[in-house]
Formats: C-alpha cells, sequence, structure tokens
C-alpha cells in the first residue's frame, strides 16, 4: 500500500534507535497506516457522535475495515513470506494457527466484556431494554445456546466481529502460502475464485440463534487479504506495482465517483443489469466488488505518490508508530472502550456532545495505552534495563 512496497531499512536518527525498544530498521509506514485504522475504527464504534461524520466511511464505498485487512495482508506477506519454504512449513504453520488461536481467545474475552458492560449498564443505570441492543438478546434469552454458540463462533455481538474473520483467514493462510509458492497467479485465481462463489452462492458460516450469518465473511474477506499478500511478497522479490498514468488516472477517477455516490446519495441508482449483487451492490458481509476496488483504488494511489510515502515514515517512537506496533491490545482497548462509549450515548439519549467528548478523549488514551506498552515491552529488554 505504501510506495512501491519496497519496504527498505529505514533508520530515523541515532537518539530515535537508541532509545526505541523495537529493532532500529523496522519500517513505520504499515504501523502508521495500522494506527489510522484502528483510531477510525473506534470512532466508527461509537455510532451517534460527531467526529463518526469525518471518518472515510463518509467518503467512499470502503471504510476502515477494508484497509485494515488489506493492510493486514500486506503485513503477512513481510512476516510469512520467506520463511515459509521447505523444512520449514510445519514450523511457520504452527506460528501462524497460534496467532490464529490468540485472535480467537481475544474474540470470545472482547466478547464477554462486551457483556458484562452492557448487562452493567442495564443494572446501575435500570435500563433493562440495553440487553436488546447489538444482538445482545439471544444469548440473554438462551443463555445456555447462546453461551455454546459464542464459543463456537455461531453467535456475534454487533462491533465484535472483525477478530473472528480474521482469525479464519489466518487458518488457511499456510494453504495460501503453498499455492503462492506453487504460482501467484494460482493463489490470486483460487481466491478470486471463493470470493465470487461466496458473494453468488452466499457461502458464509451460519450463526446458531438465528438465520442470521457472520456479519463479515471470511471467505470473502480473504480475497482482499490476500491481494496485500501477494503484492508485498512479489514487491520483496523486486516486482515493483506499475505507475502508468492511465492507470493513476482510472484509480483517481473511481475514487472521485465513489466520493460523489456517497456524499451525494446516489444509492437508488441501478446499474445491475441483473448481475450478481457481489459484482455491482455495496454489500459488506460478502465484500461486493464495488467496496473492494475502492480501497484497492486508493492504496493504489496512496502507494504510488511519493508524498504518501514521506508522511507515513515516521520515527520508531512516534505515538501512531506506537499504536500500529501494539495493534492487537490497542484494537481490544478500543473496542472495549467503544462498548463504554455505546452504552453512554445510550443512557444519554444518544446526545452527540457526550459521544464526541467520549470518543476524544478514548483517541487520547489509544495513545497512552500504546505509550504504556512501549513502555511495559522496553522494561523487559535486557540492554534497556541496564541503562
Amino acid at each position: 500500500m505504501l510506495q512501491q512496497l519496497d519496504f527498505p531499512a529505514s533508520v530515523s536518527d541515532g537518539r530515535a534507535v537508541a532509545d526505541s525498544t523495537v529493532p532500529p530498521l523496522r519500517d513505520t509506514r504499515l504501523d502508521v497506516c495500522r494506527a489510522l485504522c484502528l483510531i477510525t475504527i473506534f470512532i466508527n464504534h461509537v455510532p451517534g457522535q460527531y467526529l463518526e461524520f469525518l471518518t472515510t466511511k463518509n467518503f467512499g464505498f470502503s471504510d476502515s475495515a477494508e484497509a485494515f485487512v488489506l493492510i493486514s495482508g500486506l503485513s503477512a506477506g513481510i512476516a510469512y513470506g520467506r520463511k515459509f519454504v521447505v523444512g520449514r512449513r510445519l514450523a511457520v504453520s504452527l506460528k501462524i494457527w497460534r496467532r490464529a488461536f490468540t485472535l480467537y481467545v481475544a474474540h470470545i474475552m472482547t466478547s464477554i466484556i462486551t457483556l458484562a458492560i452492557f448487562a452493567g449498564g442495564a443494572l446501575y443505570f435500570g435500563r433493562q431494554d440495553l440487553v436488546g441492543e447489538i444482538n445482545i438478546r439471544p444469548l440473554v434469552e438462551h443463555t445456555e445456546q447462546g453461551i455454546v454458540a459464542m464459543v463456537l463462533l455461531g453467535h456475534q455481538l454487533g462491533y465484535n466481529n472483525i477478530l473472528s474473520m480474521y482469525a479464519v483467514v489466518l487458518l488457511i493462510l499456510p494453504a495460501m502460502l503453498w499455492l503462492y509458492g506453487r504460482s501467484p497467479f494460482l493463489l490470486f485465481m483460487a481466491s478470486a475464485t471463493l470470493w465470487l462463489a461466496a458473494g453468488i452462492f452466499m457461502i458464509v458460516p451460519l450463526n446458531f440463534l438465528d438465520e442470521g450469518y457472520w456479519f463479515l465473511n471470511p471467505w470473502s474477506w480473504q480475497f482482499l487479504f490476500v491481494i496485500g499478500m501477494i503484492c508485498m511478497m512479489r514487491a520483496r522479490a523486486g516486482h515493483s506495482l506499475p505507475r502508468h498514468p492511465a492507470l493513476v488516472l482510472l484509480a483517481a477517477s473511481y475514487v472521485a465517483l465513489s466520493f460523489f455516490w456517497v456524499v451525494l446519495s446516489w444509492w437508488d441508482m441501478d446499474f445491475s443489469y441483473g448481475l450478481p449483487a457481489v459484482l455491482t451492490g455495496f454489500d459488506k458481509t460478502f465484500l461486493s466488488l464495488t467496496r473492494l476496488l475502492h480501497v484497492l483504488a486508493l492504496a493504489y494511489l496512496l502507494a504510488v505518490f511519493p508524498i504518501f510515502n514521506r508522511l507515513t515514515r515516521l520515527k520508531v517512537d512516534h505515538p501512531l508508530v506506537m499504536i500500529g506496533r501494539h495493534s492487537l491490545p490497542v484494537f481490544i482497548f478500543g473496542t472495549i472502550l467503544a462498548m463504554v462509549g455505546q452504552v453512554l450515548l445510550f443512557v444519554t439519549g444518544r446526545d452527540p456532545i457526550w459521544g464526541s467528548l467520549f470518543v476524544g478523549l478514548g483517541i487520547a488514551l489509544h495513545f497512552a495505552y500504546a505509550r504504556y506498552l512501549d513502555w511495559i515491552v522496553g522494561l523487559a529488554r535486557p540492554d534497556v534495563a541496564r541503562a
């Protein structure tokens, strides 16, 4: 997603290298982009306040979720691409699956804490209608089945559905890496076929307690992840992105069209021509082509214009870099804060002023928590302890 996707080593200055708790050769560009996604996701997860209207979902077909998954694919290409070789495939696969299990545990943990936050709000404020929010009521009405369903990922709470999707994608990552070793084109076509089939035939994990299904379908979203992974792995093999003016114009035109479509609310326009909704609709669950092309067009423009490359190449101790570097704990922290914010908005009659103040405080807490995590990591390093 960044210029040429080459990720050469970069060192800001001697002081930053000496004081940092991370290796000095770490490239910060993905960290910065990931941090911006995390902050935007937090803002969007507290709906009904003013800052929500400033996020990217109001200016185009895709939002921070698509950007986050694309960045995750790019990161996977860096983390595992060159390690998945003959003799190490099992070890790398086990490491990937361990990460998937970590995400699963994080998902269950945040779901339980979310339940506690809403149940606590219902008890403390005397607002029993809180249990009717974000798909909690089926768990209350069918507690035994609900607990089993939640543990087996057969029931998901609202705003608690990204980690489960990502965990499933990581489970099939070793197969993706194996296919890439055979042929990048083969991987791309297999992933695209799965995405298209999932959208046309509605192949999606089902919920147990109702007739619904997952909000973010992993069989659809894996395609965006694979695109990011392929781009990064090819870049690290010496293949840079094409920078033809026609491609730049095409990407910019699509981003502009998306902007006007959303801002001017052209949603009533029908251009389906009998084609499947996954190709012409705007569905987020199955990652419709309109959303997929929008995030890819944005990423391409960010990659080919040097100014974005310079703006995101920051010191390793920059606050945004720290948020992106500790993405999982910060995401969990942001999710919990967002659930508190939703309860606050609910009991204050959805007052946007209170909501905006809370979100502003929450963003500041994101930076403070990332700084705390960096400090903890620093204490654990022998060189820092001796200093």
